[in-house]
């Protein structure tokens, strides 16, 4: 196993449900990726290595803090990646 393998961050599932529950018609593969990294990168890290510890750990409220962030980064992606496309 590599150490890569070892680790997630806590962000990166919460991103992908925020952008699959606001997905629009006509959104690409290629878009969706492109925002999921756009609003990763805004977005602070947070790693764990065991979901249980992270879920241990987080205090009341944060988790929903934590989804309110990631769905507030999603759209603000999305429209820096409308603005920012490019053609063809």
């Amino acid at each position: 196993m590599s150490l890569r393998d070892a680790i997630d961050n806590f962000y990166e599932p919460l991103v992908a449900e925020a952008i699959e529950e606001n997905r629009e018609e006509g959104d690409s593969e290629d878009y969706l990726t492109d925002v999921m990294c756009v609003a990763l990168n805004r977005l602070p890290a947070k790693y764990y290595r065991h979901s249980i510890d992270m879920m241990f750990y987080l205090a009341d409220g944060e988790l929903e803090s934590m989804k309110a962030r990631a769905l507030a980064a999603v759209r603000e992606a999305r429209a820096f990646v409308k603005a920012h496309q490019r053609d063809g």
